[in-house]
């Protein structure tokens, strides 16, 4: 932990903070505050706690953790669950590990399989987000198709959620406007687990304004009606020109955090976080064609938290090209604990593609959100 902490801020932040980054409980200490002076603010409302490459390569009977896309608190377990996207013909996998601050995987990573007891493998799905249910059931969304199947405990797929035709990869179906590797990314669930939303990574073809803006992405709202799960409606978010969104994470039931991010081979990885409130009242774009030509009041507004680019870097080292060492291909978020005056723990793990050039890092922070 010696890099992770470089000042006696990070060390008495990581003390009054340990118990939420393991679990997402209600009642503890403050952090400190993320003001502009405070040498670990990111922007005047979030702070870095820490950062963790202690799962990165790592190898636990036999299979080595790695392709992390997502992040979920699974309370049956105690534990943070994430599951692997794609690696050619490896099971797709769910592992389980404790503390944030220093990740400590508890076992054998769980299998996902379909009805018939099949494993599938990065050659079958592409899983991105993963949300736990009230029931202990796993969502997990899949780029492939793109596609959210709901497995059991014992990773045996139990169903599948409605996705509209349109959502599918152009060239799969006569329908598909979605771009290969850039659909359903980002899935989270409301606290009160009543309300699931995923996030397309990319904008729609037939969302493409006519002058070629692509920054229009939608994102699809579900809720549960008798105990299944119906699609409520679609809503309009913009991202920064250039930006993908990897991943949303629901800090109310009517509010997410939304992260933006980009790539170049000059600059390494961009990474933005975004509060967006009023998720309930937001307009149902489900009928829109376009949502690239369409009037500006149908998105939904947000609020920029910080440019993590501006985080310190926590004496983080980096294998390739980054503005600032600390960053790396994150693609996965959760909220992690609530604090009093409006502050909430924020995690984020890295994907690193399987690759010996980027790092599976966790790293932990604290926002004040609206």
């Amino acid at each position: 932990m010696g890099a992770m902490r470089k000042n006696i801020f990070v060390a008495a932040t990581l003390a009054a903070a340990s118990v939420l980054i393991i679990a997402p409980a209600a009642n503890a200490n403050p952090a400190r505050s993320g003001a502009s002076t405070d040498p670990n603010a990111c922007s005047s409302t979030v702070t870095a706690l820490s950062y963790s490459d202690a799962l990165d390569k790592k190898v636990v009977d036999g299979a080595e953790v790695s392709g992390l896309s997502s992040l979920a608190w699974d309370a049956r377990q105690k534990a943070w669950v994430s599951a692997l996207d794609n690696d050619g013909t490896t099971p797709e996998y769910v592992w389980s590990f404790r503390d944030l601050a220093d990740p400590q995987v508890t076992g054998a990573p769980l299998v996902l399989k379909d009805a018939d007891g099949t494993p599938y493998t990065g050659q079958t799905a592409d899983d991105e987000g993963l949300a736990v249910l009230a029931n202990g059931d796993y969502a997990v969304s899949s780029e492939t198709e793109p596609s959210i199947r709901i497995y059991g405990r014992d990773g045996v797929q139990k169903a599948s959620l409605p996705v509209p035709a349109r959502f599918a990869v152009t060239g799969t179906t006569a329908a598909g406007e979605a771009t290969a590797n850039a659909t359903l990314e980002g899935l989270t669930l409301t606290p009160d687990k009543k309300t699931l939303i995923a996030a397309m990574e990319g904008a729609l073809s037939g969302d493409v304004s006519a002058s070629g803006d692509a920054t229009a992405h939608r994102l699809l709202v579900y809720t549960q009606v008798h105990g299944s799960w119906k699609l409520e409606k679609q809503i309009e978010y913009r991202t920064d020109p250039g930006m993908r969104i990897p991943e949303i994470a629901a800090y109310s039931d009517d509010a997410i955090v939304v992260e933006e991010a980009s790539w170049s081979a000059d600059a390494g990885n961009a990474v933005d976080l975004f509060a967006v409130t009023g998720l309930h009242k937001a307009a149902d774009v489900s009928r829109v064609e376009n949502l690239g030509d369409a009037p500006a009041k149908l998105t939904v507004k947000k609020t920029r938290l910080a440019d993590l680019v501006d985080c310190p870097s926590l004496g983080a080292p980096a294998l390739e090209t980054q503005a600032n060492p600390l960053l790396d291909n994150f693609e996965g978020m959760a909220i992690t604990s609530t604090l009093p005056g409006k502050r909430y723990g924020i995690s984020l793990i890295s994907d690193d593609n399987n690759s010996a050039l980027q790092h599976t890092r966790i790293l932990n922070l604290v926002a004040k959100l609206p």
